[in-house]
């Protein structure tokens, strides 16, 4: 029934099964949120049902998730949506004249207008699949993991001394190394961050968005970068990786673990010393 596997091997594929049902019925849940905004058209039901990446998936559901109370969606509440179109859209406007045209209650003056206008386009931005696959890119990549003490527990944290001022490529850390790192951070010995290169994330998203970085629009395109890549791909991505790096790691060390155990089982007992089995009857 089985095509010889052994039980190792049926185990890893009825895994891998409950993981693809898991997504399945993932996508069900998000397709029937959406249908119900009545925001699904026939193109975005067939990228969802094409998507076999719950990374993916969640990306391609973001800008549809019902959020709480966020500073895109006050600004939104305050009737700042157009301006940030205008913005976005970078006809030339001048921006601060028609920023001047969305004072209200609840928006005191231009500057305010232009603020949270921002807001909204750092929201998108943070919503838009492109940014977030290329940080996601920057971090399996080019990720650093950097700790350093806490100058107060230092004494305290002598065990992890070498790892009081430390950095060291992600994707090249080992399983044991990674874990002690976040051991250390867990017992609030050690800060720990994972660093990508902000300036170089910032070029290139400039350069995908911004059609002439000295316009007004422009300006305001350069701020709303900076606030998104700050308050919420970054930390978002970074939550991310540190999830995915630690159960890679936990994985290899079970790995590593189980290895040595099985070789210290399969161990001769009493070391080299002659044995003398016997085999009674039957009866």
């Amino acid at each position: 029934m089985t095509g010889s596997l052994d039980e190792v091997d049926v185990g890893a594929i009825s895994k891998e099964l409950q993981l693809i049902q898991a997504l399945i019925k993932r996508k069900e849940t998000i397709l029937k949120s959406i249908d119900d905004q009545k925001l699904l058209t026939p193109s975005l039901k067939t990228k969802i049902e094409n998507c076999w990446e719950s990374t993916i998936l969640e990306d391609i559901y973001l800008p549809f998730k019902k959020k709480i109370k966020t500073k895109a969606t006050m600004a939104k509440e305050s009737g700042l949506e157009p301006l940030a179109h205008i913005i976005l859209h970078q006809k030339g406007q001048d921006i601060y004249k028609e920023a001047q045209k969305f004072i209200n209650k609840k928006v005191g003056d231009r500057d305010a207008a232009l603020q949270g206008a921002r807001y909204i386009l750092a929201e998108w931005l943070n919503e838009n699949e492109k940014h977030r696959s290329y940080l996601r890119n920057t971090f399996e990549n080019h990720a650093f993991i950097q700790s350093k003490v806490i100058k107060s527990k230092k004494t305290e944290a002598s065990k992890y001394d070498m790892y009081f001022d430390y950095e060291e490529r992600l994707n090249k850390i080992p399983s044991h190394r990674l874990l002690a790192i976040f051991r250390g951070e867990n017992e609030k010995f050690l800060r720990v961050k994972l660093l990508v290169d902000e300036e170089r994330a910032q070029e290139n998203i400039e350069r995908t968005v911004i059609k002439n970085i000295k316009s007004q629009e422009g300006q305001q395109l350069k701020l709303a970068i900076a606030d998104s890549l700050k308050r919420l791909l970054l930390p978002s991505l970074e939550n991310e990786f540190r999830k995915k790096s630690k159960l890679k790691a936990d994985k290899e060390a079970i790995e590593v673990f189980s290895k040595n155990l099985k070789e210290l089982l399969l161990a001769p007992p009493l070391g080299p010393k002659p044995i003398l089995p016997l085999v009674p009857g039957l009866k």
